[in-house]
């Protein structure tokens, strides 16, 4: 993929206070040690361009998005909604619902999981541990298989906790990874573009209160989503 630019920023929502884009896929949330082209860095060069702001602009981050993940993202244009999205994210009154094509089929076709989690910051994964293990996580979600086909499960996943590799781990660990993770695949892994995406994002304003829901579908034209209907995705949750 070619570096991304401030004229491939595709904004959904922006006012004073918060910029609501689409992150593509394989491009950086926030800077990290690859130092490629990131999207908050994108985002004030943006910013800076159409308010034709001269010194440094201010862009929070509330959240991130694995680099291979794609979909709705929400920063914050001034420490205050920053810190009031934040928050939200404490309280669990920020929405995130996800759409993946998974690596096999689930016997259960809807279920919450719940597992510990830990990080190894030496090879950056993430493994299911037990509880007792020091400073492993709780961590939480929803599934809803929405279509299933030629072994795979288009699926929607509702966050509960928002921990690293999150979704990656825990479908990992009951048999079906998602489709194109080779970290976390195992056996079970297919090469290919990682089919996890962020479909769904909610969330109160951090000044109006008004509550906001911005969705957007999987790039239905790539494979695997290419196989399914992807419209299945934008449909409210449970």
């Amino acid at each position: 993929m070619t570096e991304m630019t401030k004229k491939d920023l595709i904004v959904l929502y922006e006012d004073n206070h918060i910029i609501v884009v689409l992150k593509p896929q394989n491009v950086p949330s926030c800077e990290d040690e690859s130092k490629d082209k990131d999207l908050l860095t994108v985002i004030k060069e943006y910013i800076k361009e159409k308010e034709g702001k001269s010194g440094n602009v201010y862009v929070g981050l509330v959240h991130r998005l694995d680099r291979p993940t794609g979909g709705v993202m929400v920063y914050a244009k001034s420490s205050k909604a920053a810190a009031r999205l934040s928050e939200q994210m404490k309280t669990g009154d920020f929405e995130k619902i996800y759409s993946a094509v998974l690596s096999g089929e689930l016997k259960e076709k809807s279920a919450t999981l719940t597992n510990y989690l830990k990080k190894n910051p030496i090879n950056n994964m993430v493994y299911v541990t037990p509880q007792t293990v020091e400073g492993a996580k709780f961590a939480e979600l929803e599934y809803k298989v929405l279509e299933e086909k030629s072994g795979l499960s288009l699926t929607a996943i509702k966050l509960h906790t928002g921990r690293s590799h999150q979704i990656r781990v825990q479908m990992a660990n009951v048999g079906a990874p998602v489709y194109g993770d080779m970290r976390y695949g195992g056996e079970r892994a297919v090469k290919g573009k990682l089919a996890l995406w962020a479909t769904s994002l909610s969330f109160s304003h951090p000044v109006s209160k008004e509550r906001l829901c911005f969705k957007i579908e999987p790039p239905k034209e790539d494979k695997p989503w290419s196989g399914f209907d992807c419209s299945k995705t934008l449909e409210s949750w449970l």
